[in-house]
């Protein structure tokens, strides 16, 4: 079988810039510039290069970043407060939480006290649900992304056997279903799993 280079840097260009002419036209049309706020506990140097990194890609589309940044020691109640003063602000239309959260941080709480309609990373419950009813709000931007360089260089999904390594619920679980909602015959792996080779090669 051939093997298919995909490149993802050159399909996200061009979807930041489809992105980008849709905020023009809203911003004509509506007079809304979409907002995206980040929560950034702590200093952990990869969730640091990683919120970079997502404000990069906002201006590059032209939707407005909004940072917010808490010191490691912050309590659970500073946290929770934060994310609902967001969920009340009209300029803001999306909620990302940087994870991992810092030791004493309940993160289930934090994830469920997002309002679900600006939780673009799909964590809420209600958000994963429907995910796996087969009508996604969002979806986990790593899934997402994959799905949609599969649409872009049309692989077939339908009717595939896939395996998916991990059951995480900002990877594997929302993985999972995302080729579930596309036809595919879908096998969890995990650290569980007694023969993860031979599910491999079981794989499409």
């Amino acid at each position: 079988m051939t093997a298919t280079i995909i490149d993802g840097k050159a399909v996200a260009e061009r979807i930041r810039g489809e992105v980008a002419q849709s905020v023009v036209q809203m911003k004509a049309a509506h007079g809304i510039v979409p907002g995206l706020a980040t929560v950034l506990v702590g200093d952990n140097p990869a969730s640091h290069s990683y919120v970079r990194m997502k404000r990069k890609a906002c201006a590059e589309a032209g939707i407005e970043s909004l940072p917010h940044e808490l010191p490691g020691n912050a309590s659970q109640e500073e946290v929770e407060a934060l994310v609902r003063r967001l969920n009340d602000d009209p300029s803001v239309h999306g909620i990302l939480v940087q994870l991992p959260l810092p030791k004493g941080i309940d993160t289930e709480r934090i994830i469920g006290a997002i309002s679900p309609a600006k939780d673009v990373d799909g964590y809420h419950p209600e958000n994963m649900g429907l995910l796996f009813s087969g009508k996604p709000r969002f979806s986990s931007c790593t899934p997402q992304g994959i799905m949609t360089l599969l649409e872009e260089y049309q692989i077939p999904v339908a009717g595939a056997r896939a395996v998916v390594v991990g059951r995480s619920i900002d990877v594997g679980r929302p993985m999972a279903a995302l080729l579930l909602n596309a036809d595919a015959t879908v096998t969890i792996c995990h650290s569980r799993t007694k023969d993860l080779s031979e599910e491999l090669r079981r794989a499409d």
